[in-house]
């Protein structure tokens, strides 16, 4: 099953830096329509690590080369030994030895074939993978069902079932059927509010911003009245589905409200970062622009298009980025070139306690390199 890759994940890996040796990161495509079997992921990987070590060390001490060569061999028999693809369709490992340090993620998307060595770990690729709609409650409501589940690394897990055995509907004739029908009403309703209430109380205890419904239109209003302000403002959409359907056939059915949700958030905070780059306020624009605010500690909110990337300069002795080379303004370090400029974004940004958003349905960003931020200050 695959791991939720949480933005404290995220941040704590970004604290991590190998002092003594090198830190490996290697990201594995894993998408059934890609690597269909398990000799097809076993050819790839194997193609990945011997590339990876077949790249020239000359910067590394005789250990710290033996320890990156340990690494790769430990990869290999995790891999080969314990790693079970089950539900997951990518899988990141990152392998310090020197520095005891080993974590592997198996991921809910996929990512592309990738390794990096450095000091700190690649990080970049899981931005994406730090789904936005994780946490988000789904209630599936009839006139006796009442499910809820929470979406998790790309599941549905189940909350608790609060189906109700109310009777159904049935034709007796004559002034005793409408008498019935009305009791069979009542209890409809009272059914609808105890679902309401719990899915209010679940919102509350697991702090969750989105609620998807699943139901039909009949009761999608009668549910909607039922639920408590905050409740009814949290619904980002609702989808109908067959009555019996399972996990894995809701979770089909609600992916297109989920997507719509993802692409009106983006929607917005973009807006707001139009409106402060006009002003020439608390935003930043472009590689330049952005990752000295990172690096400064500014950026709320890093924006970048999804797939981007740059080539970028970072100071070996402080971590400060930059988009031209030359000397650390802090330090009077020779900056090093890198092609992972968006890494090096990330790390800062995180580092400082922001947040940072893969833009996947808006193009805003094209005119400005795909990169940009909303400030703190």
């Amino acid at each position: 099953m695959a791991d939720t890759v949480t933005w404290s994940t995220l941040r704590q890996l970004a604290g991590f830096r190998a002092e003594n040796g090198c830190a490996t990161s290697l990201y594995l495509n894993l998408d059934p329509s890609e690597v269909p079997t398990a000799g097809d992921a076993q050819t790839r990987m194997s193609a990945l690590l011997s590339t990876a070590e077949k790249v020239d060390r000359k910067d590394l001490t005789h250990e710290q080369r033996g320890a990156l060569k340990a690494d790769f061999e430990r990869i290999a028999r995790w891999f080969d030994d314990d790693f079970n693809r089950d539900g997951a369709r990518g899988v990141v490992v990152f392998a310090a030895g020197l520095d005891n340090f080993w974590t592997t993620l198996a991921l809910p998307e996929a990512v592309p074939d990738r390794f990096k060595v450095g000091h700190e770990l690649f990080l970049a690729p899981l931005v994406r993978v730090v789904a936005r709609a994780d946490g988000t409650i789904v209630a599936v409501v009839g006139r006796e069902q009442g499910q809820l589940y929470r979406l998790s690394a790309g599941r549905l897990q189940e909350l608790g079932d609060y189906s109700d055995e109310t009777p159904g509907r049935h034709d007796q004739g004559g002034w005793s059927q409408g008498r019935y029908q009305r009791h069979i009403e009542h209890l409809v309703q009272e059914h609808v509010k105890d679902v309401a209430e719990v899915l209010d109380r679940s919102r509350r205890r697991l702090h969750v911003p989105k609620i998807v419904l699943v139901c039909s239109e009949e009761m999608r209003s009668e549910f909607l009245d039922a639920l408590s302000t905050e409740a009814r403002e949290a619904v980002v959409g609702w989808a109908p589905a067959e009555a019996h359907a399972g996990p894995a056939q809701l979770l089909e059915t609600i992916t297109p409200v989920l997507e719509e949700a993802e692409a009106k958030d983006e929607a917005d905070v973009l807006a707001r970062w139009r409106e402060d780059a006009g002003r020439g306020t608390r935003a930043a624009s472009g590689w330049e622009q952005t990752l000295e605010a990172a690096s400064d500690g500014r950026v709320e909110m890093l924006l970048f298009q999804d797939g981007v990337d740059h080539q970028a300069f970072r100071c070996p002795a402080c971590g400060r980025a930059a988009a031209t080379g030359g000397s650390c303004p802090l330090d009077g370090t020779s900056l090093e070139p890198t092609d992972a400029g968006l890494d090096l974004a990330v790390h800062q940004t995180l580092a400082h306690g922001g947040e940072v958003w893969a833009i996947r349905h808006q193009q805003d960003l094209a005119p400005v390199e795909g990169i940009g931020a909303l400030l703190r200050f």
